[in-house]
């Protein structure tokens, strides 16, 4: 039997007489099962460009727009190459139109920012659109 320090922060520091190696088991047990139920949140990119055409928009925000309902938060970039960064607004503009078409099924976590030479946003899953959708049975 050992004495073990069980509380540190409390005040007094609370000890307790019992088998050190037992209780370290316990708690790496402890820490193993919330890290197996801890949900891991992927985060999926849709890189585009200014002269990215409406018809080829569209199949990336649909795709996105699956990603969004599956859970997974999406980060959409704005390339900008050469003289094109003198258009940042055409860029600003095409975030505003995603976001216009998102807002249903996502929240706007980060705002479209100008990142070197790209610009950037983050999209997050409306609670209610994650909830909206319908399991698949097994």
């Amino acid at each position: 039997m050992d004495l073990v320090e069980v509380s540190p922060n409390s005040d007094p520091p609370v000890c307790r007489i019992m088998d050190f190696g037992k209780f370290m088991y316990e708690q790496q047990r402890k820490e193993r099962k919330a890290r197996r139920q801890q949900k891991t949140i992927e985060v999926k990119e849709i890189v585009l460009q200014p002269k990215t055409s409406d018809h080829h928009l569209q199949f990336k925000m649909r795709d996105a727009r699956r990603w969004l309902e599956d859970g997974m938060k999406v980060r959409i970039r704005i390339r900008f190459r050469g003289r094109e960064i003198a258009h940042s607004d055409i860029g600003r503009a095409r975030l505003e139109k995603i976001i216009g078409e998102m807002k249903d099924v996502a929240i706007v976590e980060q705002n479209p920012l100008m990142e070197g030479s790209t610009m950037l946003m983050v999209l997050a899953p409306a609670a209610e659109a994650v909830k909206k959708k319908p399991t698949q049975p097994e």
